[in-house]
């Protein structure tokens, strides 16, 4: 399990990663699951972590407590689905049905979080390959290979072989949001980084990306919440 640190009262465990490469300690909370972590220099000493940790204690548990509550998904579970909540119901037949106001499921009740986690992936799919290759056509460009996966730090990336990632719980935001990730992404082929000449790029193909980072930074998180195994 590693070295780890416990706060008291109530309790926290601390996950330490010790990184040869960290030039300073940084707490975090993962996004996916709500546990903590402290990346710190592999010369630190256990009492200096503790120390740190202690230093950081109120901070700590005022990021906790305004955390988005886990929610297991089950039939009855109210599931963000392009930026529009769907109430999980079984369905009769062999395939996933969606209307205004619900996501109907077939199978055993047991295994609803499972399939709505397949669906939502294909339909992140769906979405994401034809958003990235329109992009970056506009930009001259071509990426590679499109993977997809539950990352908690990042909405995306894109490699120097041009290959690119995308979360797939991006299919739980509104349409415009997961349009802006892959716009942002696609900018990456031209740019490798964050400069003025990145955010131009983006601002070329989506003018109006500020608006849906902003929903991102406000409410992404929320989308990290919903446990579907």
């Amino acid at each position: 399990m590693g070295e780890t640190i416990t706060l008291l009262d109530p309790p926290v465990d601390i996950r330490l990663k010790r990184l040869a490469r960290a030039r300073r300690l940084t707490l975090r909370i993962a996004a996916t699951d709500g546990t903590v972590h402290l990346t710190l220099p592999a010369h630190v000493p256990l009492a200096e972590a503790r120390m740190f940790v202690l230093r950081q204690e109120d901070w700590l548990r005022s990021r906790l407590a305004r955390a988005p509550q886990p929610v297991t998904v089950a039939l009855g579970t109210a599931l963000p689905v392009e930026g529009r909540m769907l109430r999980l119901v079984a369905a009769a037949g062999r395939r996933v049905q969606r209307d205004e106001t619900s996501l109907a499921l077939p199978g055993a009740a047991e295994g609803a979080g499972r399939r709505a986690e397949t669906w939502l992936r294909t339909l992140a799919r769906e979405r994401l390959v034809p958003a990235a290759d329109a992009y970056a056509a506009r930009l001259r460009r071509a990426p590679g290979r499109i993977t997809l996966r539950d990352t908690g730090s990042r909405w995306g990336s894109c490699t120097s072989r041009g290959d690119l990632m995308f979360s797939w719980r991006l299919a739980m935001a509104p349409p415009e949001v997961l349009d802006y990730v892959a716009a942002h992404e696609a900018a990456h082929l031209v740019e490798m980084n964050h400069s003025e000449r990145f955010w131009a790029q983006v601002a070329r193909i989506c003018p109006d990306y500020a608006t849906h980072r902003a929903w991102l930074r406000e409410h992404g998180a929320s989308l990290h919440r919903y446990r579907f195994r």
